[in-house]
């Protein structure tokens, strides 16, 4: 195109232009008079309306354009009372040997004053690759097919403004069989002060859902494309805007490197045959380096609150998952202690369910002390409502209970042969287990005593027939009665 038509075209453009306004400012003074020419009430009206749509069309476009916020990490627990837990779970008695290491690198870490940064990603993205390229003097050990990591690698390095690094390499994730080395992957991202997050194309689902875990505690990520050197130009920058979408905000930087390392290919001969070679490429990490030195800028102590965080946040939930444990533990052996003791009181019952008044105080102790265990406080008309309700729900299903139990007897000789009264035992067994069960469940899910729920469960358990379930109670059933017959026998 000449450069008068360019000219030409240009002129006509502005000519249409300027025309548009001029017409638009017409009609807007048009409207201007003829709004002035309508009643007062009726500009008023007006007036309001297109305020109305002014202020509504601002604010979804400020919602369109606004700034992503940033994210808010997730909330930890102070440390005085994760250790308080910790100590508690102690004279429960639970191996809380990781939780305590965990605070003790947390400490360490702190202390030493270094930046630890964390190399994160799928198997077979590079990050060993990556790592040398990082710190050349690395020795860590790389394979095209991947997963050579096996354990958390930590390794000195220096950023190009000479500020030093602690890198660690750690195990890839989504390696089969893998979960083990996952877990160590993920305990230290935690523990770093930043991550490196590696891919080497389109974020899967289960990348994008790393990303958002790693960016759930606050500290800064960079999204690392590597093997940037094998695409295209345009199709680079394409991959590139991708990752920005699906990352959404969660990475601090996105960028495209090369990890060098090696690579194998088959190589065609002059003769017509081929042969396996492999060679080395050289890395290109200018752009991570960048990142890092700008994310990592305010040094540690600066960084030391999100790292912190990020530790403790996962010590509550680890810690959490150890409480729920430990309290299963004991509310197993409350229920299995209550569900004797009901055996033994249940010796010289006429049938079960007619006479559980003879056991309330049982269920009212093995309520309250349940509750207590699960730090659910109730008051004594809460008891004495739920274990009426179990009364009415056991005289229900009384004829269920006795069914399992007999059926059970012809599946176990030994109780078959202790007489008719063990039948009546072994209801009052069963009938204990479900009902400390089906409460110690609803308190751990609910905590609190809803006795709908409880109610619930407790006709559900009412009707379990499992093989494990009766091989239990039956084995408490005849130690209990072996037991009382021994009593008699010393007696005697």
């Amino acid at each position: 195109m000449s450069r008068r038509l360019r000219l030409l075209l240009s002129a006509l453009a502005v000519a249409a232009l300027l025309w548009l306004l001029f017409g638009a400012a017409e009609r807007a003074l048009a409207l201007a008079q003829r709004f002035l020419a309508l009643p007062t009430w009726l500009q008023w009206t007006l007036g309001a309306v297109l305020v109305f749509f002014a202020l509504l069309g601002a604010a979804v476009l400020w919602w369109l354009l606004r700034p992503p916020r940033k994210r808010r990490p997730v909330a930890a627990p102070d440390r005085a009372s994760l250790e308080q837990r910790i100590a508690t779970l102690d004279e429960r008695g639970a191996d809380t040997g990781a939780l305590r290491a965990e605070l003790g690198e947390l400490d360490r870490r702190r202390a030493g004053g270094r930046v630890y940064v964390a190399l994160f990603g799928e198997i077979s993205t590079g990050k060993s690759s990556l790592l040398r390229a990082l710190a050349p003097h690395a020795d860590a050990a790389s394979d095209v097919r991947g997963g050579t990591t096996r354990q958390v690698q930590h390794v000195d390095g220096n950023l190009p403004d000479g500020r030093a690094l602690v890198l660690a390499d750690v195990p890839g994730s989504r390696e089969a069989g893998g979960e083990a080395h996952e877990a160590l992957a993920r305990a230290e991202a935690l523990r770093a002060h930043a991550v490196i997050y590696l891919c080497a194309g389109d974020l899967t689902r289960s990348q994008a859902e790393e990303v958002r875990w790693l960016a759930h505690f606050g500290k800064p990520l960079v999204l690392a494309l590597n093997k940037a050197d094998q695409w295209p130009a345009d199709d680079l920058q394409a991959l590139l805007a991708r990752l920005r979408r699906t990352a959404d905000g969660a990475a601090a930087a996105v960028v495209a490197i090369s990890a060098g390392g090696r690579e194998r290919f088959v190589r065609a001969l002059p003769d017509g045959g081929s042969e396996q070679v492999e060679r080395a490429r050289a890395p290109a990490i200018a752009p991570l380096l960048e990142s890092l030195s700008r994310l990592t800028a305010p040094g540690a102590e600066a960084l030391e609150g999100d790292r912190a965080n990020a530790v403790l946040a996962e010590l509550h939930q680890r810690t959490g998952t150890l409480e729920a444990s430990t309290r299963a533990e004991a509310a197993e052996r409350i229920v299995r202690r209550y569900a004797r003791r009901a055996v033994v009181g249940a010796m010289a019952a006429v049938a079960p369910g007619s006479d559980l008044l003879i056991q309330g105080a049982l269920a009212t102790a093995l309520t309250r002390e349940l509750a207590a265990l699960y730090g659910v406080r109730v008051s004594e008309v809460q008891i004495d409502d739920f274990v009426r309700q179990a009364k009415l729900t056991v005289r229900t299903g009384s004829s269920i209970v006795l069914a399992i139990a007999g059926n059970a007897l012809k599946a176990f000789p030994g109780l078959g042969t202790l007489g008719g009264g063990v039948l009546h035992a072994f209801a009052y067994a069963l009938i204990f287990d479900a009902m400390g069960r089906a409460l110690a469940g609803s308190l751990a899910e609910r905590h609190a005593l809803d006795q709908h729920d409880a109610g619930e469960r407790l006709k559900s358990m009412l009707a379990d027939a499992s093989s494990s379930r009766l091989q239990r109670m039956a084995a408490l059933t005849l130690e209990a009665w072996r037991e009382r017959d021994r009593d008699r026998d010393t007696i005697d």
